[in-house]
């Protein structure tokens, strides 16, 4: 006779199906994003787990972060797993349903629905006290001008010695050397992420000296 299936096995089954519901919903919430506004996204899939430890390699635990097009999450996580406090997140992201799963997901952080562009301190005292930002938007599918005002706001929101984090699936840096003279900026490659689909570099902007 057959013993029946222990405790432990059964929840070993229901934590199984349970991260597989969780995947299915972050790739249908992405299609689901992807499909009504695609210049938004800029991807054909979620970051993976190489990108997310690359582009968040050189965040400090105890820091204030700031989070541009957070989508379903995957880099958010992955900083909650190294040791940010949700508490010291602030999270951007423009698509209603996204932002609201991330509100689920991160009770603790501050969530704004909002155009990076449309960032500013005086409409969102979060931004206040800024150490180090993530950025997932796709920055290729922006203009020049858009750049510039994106990193005025995310520079002017950020502490002395602060830097910028993002990633391109291009082969060079998609912010103009001239936008970044304007906003007096530096920005050098620091990961490349052969594993990510597809492949992508991962940069960092900081403060000219």
């Amino acid at each position: 006779m057959h013993s029946s299936p222990s405790y432990k096995t059964i929840a070993q089954v229901k934590s199984a199906s349970s991260r597989s519901m969780s995947w299915l919903q972050e790739r249908k919430q992405f299609v689901k994003a992807l499909l009504s506004n695609p210049a938004a996204i800029g991807a054909v899939a979620p970051s993976g787990a190489a990108l997310a430890a690359a582009i968040t390699e050189s965040i400090e635990p105890r820091g204030k972060v700031l989070e541009l097009g957070c989508g379903t999450g995957v880099f958010t996580r992955e900083m909650l797993r190294k040791g940010v406090a949700p508490s010291s997140l602030v999270l951007v992201e423009q698509d209603s349903e996204m932002s609201s799963s991330l509100r689920t997901q991160f009770p603790e952080a501050a969530v704004l629905q909002v155009s990076a562009q449309d960032l500013s301190r005086e409409s969102h005292p979060e931004l206040h006290g800024i150490d180090a930002a993530i950025c997932g938007l796709p920055l290729r599918n922006m203009s020049g001008a858009h750049h510039h005002k994106l990193l005025t706001a995310v520079f002017e929101a950020m502490r002395p010695g602060g830097s910028m984090h993002f990633f391109t699936y291009g082969v060079r840096c998609p912010i103009s050397p001239s936008v970044l003279e304007d906003c007096g900026l530096f920005a050098r490659r620091v990961r490349f992420v052969p594993l990510n689909l597809p492949p992508a570099s991962v940069y960092s902007l900081s403060r000219q000296p």
